[in-house]
């Protein structure tokens, strides 16, 4: 059905007159008669009487009018879901305990007109292969600058997080106000949930061998609970996490989370989006991000080369 027939033939029957309706459309009087002819000619049924008074819906018209309506809401809504600045952003954080979400909340505060769809994706390769397809708009990662910035990928660096120690009341550091990389060292790190190949998983890899570090991963990944669970409840046990990551934990457990510096390792994370998404949004989301980016963690800090 020709959506511009049925919008003229709602304009007609709002303005009582095929003259004003083309006033108001801003076409010919003789275009309005054609596309109401032809809309008359596709449904088989006549719309309006003619009167000296201008043009009366006949039953058929009336029968009409209100799914009319709906046809036109129903484009205006398809049109919208896929127009640049009306559809929601759409955005993969990783993690929704993890520095990225805790961002685009900052973002979301900040813009509460602006809407999101937020998403977590497993690993770089969906995130990157999501945004070179359209999936999503754009997506927080750690991983190559040479990988960002192919294949019509544009990416800044937007925030180097910090990581931290976190023991039970009963391991050897947990009194320390803050640890070095050095000082880890003999120490048995254990992190269940690396993978070997993601992103994060390579981050920890190259952390563990700049610093000579022990980082153990046996044993499955129950998630972070039950992970809490034992580092609380052991002497010699500890994990590393990232500054911004949302913890909650029973307070007779008693961790506690542990600056490490002299150098401060920190977690490269990225903005990456394709150069030609013509999404308004994207330009709001970098400026928030530009202008909130806190200050790094002192001079002396640790990354992998290739952030």
């Amino acid at each position: 059905m020709d959506l511009d027939a049925v919008g003229t033939f709602v304009a007609v029957a709002d303005a009582g007159r095929f003259q004003e309706a083309a006033d108001r459309l801003g076409i010919t009087q003789q275009a309005v008669s054609k596309r109401v002819a032809a809309l008359e000619r596709d449904l088989g049924a006549r719309l309006f009487t003619r009167t000296p008074r201008g043009a009366r819906l006949t039953i058929d018209g009336q029968a009409f009018l209100p799914h009319a309506r709906e046809l036109l809401r129903v484009a205006e809504r398809a049109a919208d879901s896929v127009r640049p600045g009306s559809r929601a952003l759409r955005v993969d954080v990783i993690g929704r305990r993890l520095a990225p979400a805790e961002l685009l909340r900052g973002f979301h505060r900040a813009h509460p007109g602006i809407e999101l769809d937020v998403v977590t994706l497993f690993d770089a390769d969906a995130a990157l292969a999501a945004i070179r397809s359209g999936t999503i708009d754009a997506s927080f990662r750690a991983v190559p600058h040479a990988r960002q910035s192919a294949d019509g990928l544009a990416s800044e660096r937007v925030y180097d997080e910090p990581v931290q120690l976190l023991t039970g009341p009963d391991h050897a550091l947990a009194g320390a106000r803050t640890v070095t990389p050095a000082g880890l060292v003999g120490h048995r790190i254990w992190m269940p949930g690396l993978v070997a190949g993601t992103e994060w998983g390579t981050y920890y890899d190259d952390l563990a061998a700049a610093f000579g570090l022990t980082i153990e991963v046996t044993g499955p990944d129950f998630g972070t609970d039950p992970l809490l669970d034992t580092i609380a409840d052991s002497p010699g046990l500890a994990t590393l996490v990232s500054e911004l990551t949302r913890l909650v934990w029973p307070a007779d457990q008693d961790l506690r989370r542990i600056p490490v510096h002299g150098p401060t390792p920190v977690y490269p994370h990225s903005l990456i989006w394709r150069a030609d998404n013509p999404h308004p949004a994207i330009a709001a989301l970098r400026a928030h991000l530009h202008t909130t980016r806190p200050e790094p963690p002192g001079a002396e800090t640790w990354a992998p080369g290739w952030a």
